[in-house]
C-alpha cells in the first residue's frame, strides 16, 4: 500500500483551510509590541563579569503579519497561537489576517506587493516561487516533513505544507443505523442503496454544498482515484481535449449529477449552506460527506460525539476495489520581502513543530514520524486494500494554461451536475485551446 503522499494544487485549491468562511471583511487580531528600554552603558565593574550566553531565542523579534483563510478562528484558536508563540519568544509578536475569497484576495496582494509576512501559497507555477517567497530549506525539516519537494524550483523548497489528507465518506453511524445500513458499502450500487434507506427514513443521504461550490472539489479527487494516473491534470497539456467526455473527470461528475437527479442530495441545491450543513450532518439530519478528513472534527464540534462519525473510502465503480487520493494541503511560505525574515520563518517551523494545528484540523501530520491523533483518519489508512494514487506535482504549463483561461474546475462541477457534459467541456475545452494557443504552449 503506497504511504507516499504528493498532490496537485490545481486539485486541492479548497481543502481544509478553506473549509469555513466568516464574514465578507478582512479580519485581524493583533497583540501589542513589547516595550524597548534604553540600556545604560557599561560600568567597569560591569566590564569584568563573564558575558552572558546568547540566546538564539533573541534573534526572533518584531511584529510579522500572516494571512489565512480560517476566518472562523481568528478569535479563538488564532489567538491562543499568538500567546503560545510570543510565550516562545517574547520579543516576537504575531498578527492574523483571516481573508475570505482566499485564492483571489491573496494573489491581487501579492501582484501590487502588499504581501504579508507569512500566507498560505495560492494556484501558482512552482517556477513563480523564487518571486515572491524565501527559500525555507534553513529550518532543518526538509528530511523530516511531507511533500518537501511539492513547493519547490531551483533546488530549493519554498512552501512548507499545513498537513495532508485523504478523500472518502465521512457519515453519521446513527443515520445509518436509524436506516437499516449495517455494512459500509464497497461498490457503487450499494453506495446508491444504501443513499436509497437513508432517503426511505426522511435522512438526506449526501450534502454536496452545491451552492458555496468549493466543496466539489473532491469529485476532482474522485477523478483522480478513477484514472489511477498519478499526472491525470498535468496530462491535459499533450491531449487533444484537455476535458473528455468519456473520461474520468466526466465519470466522477456522472455520479453527482446521478446523486441529484434521484434525490440523494439536500432538497434545493441551489440553497445549500456549508455551515449548516456540519450541523446537520452532526445531527443525523444529513448522513455523509464526500470530503477529505480534515471535516471530521468540524462534524464534532458542531454537536456529535467522535464515537457517532466514521470515514470509510467512496466506491466509484462495481469492481469491489478501493482506490482514494492523497494529497497535501496549503503550503505556508515567507514572503523574500519580509522585514523580520527570521521571526516569520520561526513562526512557520512553530506552526509545523510546537501548533498542533495539523491535528486540530484533523490532517493527516506534517511530519513524517508523527501519528494522527483522529481515530477515524487512522482506521482509514489502515484500510484492507485499500489503494492510494499519489499525485505528481503541477506541471508549470498546465496550470498556466488554466489559469490564463480562467477555468474553476468546480465551476465545471457545479454546470455537469445540472446539464449535458458534452456541452460543458466542450466550452472549457475551447477556452483551454485559446488560452494555449495565446501562451504559445
Amino acid at each position: 500500500m503506497k504511504k507516499t503522499l504528493v498532490a496537485t494544487t490545481s486539485i486541492c485549491l479548497l481543502a481544509t483551510l478553506l473549509a469555513a468562511c466568516g464574514s465578507d471583511t478582512t479580519t485581524t487580531t493583533t497583540s501589542s509590541s513589547p516595550d524597548t528600554k534604553a540600556t545604560a552603558a557599561p560600568t567597569a565593574a560591569a566590564a569584568t563579569e563573564a558575558p552572558k550566553t546568547a540566546n538564539a531565542n533573541d534573534d526572533i523579534k518584531g511584529k510579522i503579519v500572516f494571512a489565512t483563510n480560517r476566518t472562523d478562528l481568528i478569535d479563538t484558536k488564532l489567538k491562543e497561537y499568538r500567546e503560545a508563540f510570543k510565550k516562545k519568544f517574547p520579543n516576537a509578536d504575531v498578527e492574523f489576517e483571516a481573508v475570505k475569497d482566499y485564492e483571489a484576495a491573496i494573489k491581487l496582494r501579492m501582484a501590487t506587493a502588499d504581501m504579508p509576512d507569512v500566507i498560505l501559497i495560492p494556484n501558482i507555477p512552482n517556477a513563480q516561487l523564487p518571486d515572491y517567497f524565501a527559500p525555507l530549506d534553513d529550518l532543518g525539516l526538509n528530511d523530516k516533513i511531507r511533500f518537501k519537494d511539492y513547493k519547490a524550483a531551483n533546488g530549493n523548497t519554498y512552501g512548507l505544507v499545513t498537513g495532508g489528507s485523504t478523500t472518502g465518506i465521512v457519515y453519521n453511524k446513527k443515520a445509518f443505523a436509524d436506516a437499516g445500513i449495517t455494512s459500509l458499502p464497497k461498490t457503487l450500487d450499494e453506495f446508491y442503496a444504501a443513499s436509497d434507506k437513508l432517503k426511505a427514513k426522511g435522512i438526506v443521504p449526501l450534502a454536496t454544498n452545491y451552492k458555496d461550490k468549493w466543496p466539489l472539489y473532491t469529485w476532482q479527487h474522485v477523478a483522480v482515484a478513477m484514472s489511477g494516473n498519478p499526472n491525470f491534470w498535468n496530462d491535459r497539456i499533450k491531449q487533444d481535449n484537455a476535458f473528455d467526455p468519456n473520461g474520468a473527470f466526466a465519470k466522477s461528475l456522472g455520479i453527482l449529477k446521478t446523486m441529484i437527479s434521484k434525490g440523494y442530495v439536500e432538497k434545493d441545491i441551489n440553497s445549500s449552506n456549508w455551515e449548516q450543513s456540519k450541523k446537520d450532518v452532526a445531527s443525523g439530519k444529513m448522513a455523509m460527506y464526500l470530503l477529505p478528513n480534515w471535516v471530521i472534527p468540524q462534524v464534532i464540534e458542531n454537536g456529535t460525539d467522535s464515537a457517532n462519525v466514521g470515514f470509510f473510502p467512496m466506491p466509484f465503480d462495481n469492481s469491489g476495489k478501493l482506490t482514494t487520493l492523497l494529497t497535501p494541503d496549503y503550503f505556508y511560505a515567507v514572503s523574500k520581502n519580509s522585514k523580520n525574515l527570521k521571526t516569520a520563518k520561526a513562526f512557520v517551523k512553530w506552526l509545523i513543530e510546537d501548533s498542533g494545528y495539523d491535528d486540530f484540523a484533523g490532517f493527516i501530520p506534517s511530519l513524517k514520524d508523527k501519528k494522527s491523533s483522529i481515530t477515524q483518519l487512522s482506521d482509514f489508512l489502515a484500510t484492507k486494500d485499500l489503494n492510494f494514487v499519489e499525485i505528481a506535482a503541477d506541471n508549470s504549463d498546465a496550470m498556466a494554461i488554466q489559469n490564463k483561461a480562467q477555468i474553476d474546475l468546480n465551476d465545471i462541477a457545479q454546470e455537469v451536475a445540472v446539464t449535458d457534459v458534452a456541452k460543458v467541456f466542450d466550452k472549457y475545452n475551447k477556452k483551454w485551446e485559446e488560452a494555449k494557443k495565446a501562451l504559445g504552449k
